[in-house]
């Protein structure tokens, strides 16, 4: 195999994507994740333990970091160039 043959990149379109994807699911739950606290230090505010951010916030980041490992593990379907071999 030459230099020159081994010139594609490793991950597709598809996959890249795939990772955008990922990166704003994640986003997403840190958003979610924020607000809650109070601006009176003397005072203790019950929002910060309600299910947005117990629950939903911590599960929508774990999507994220499965769709980021599909993204990155994924294998492009077969060419005709590796059909060839």
């Amino acid at each position: 195999m030459n230099m020159s043959e081994n010139t594609k990149m490793s991950i597709t379109g598809k996959g890249l994507r795939l990772l955008l994807m990922g990166f704003i699911v994640m986003v997403a739950g840190f958003v979610l994740m924020i607000g809650g606290g109070t601006v009176d230090p003397d005072r203790f505010n019950w929002a910060m333990f309600d299910f947005q951010r117990l629950v939903a916030a911590p599960l929508v980041i774990i999507c994220g970091i499965v769709i980021e490992v599909i993204a990155i593990i994924r294998r492009p379907k077969n060419t005709v160039n590796n059909q060839n071999e």
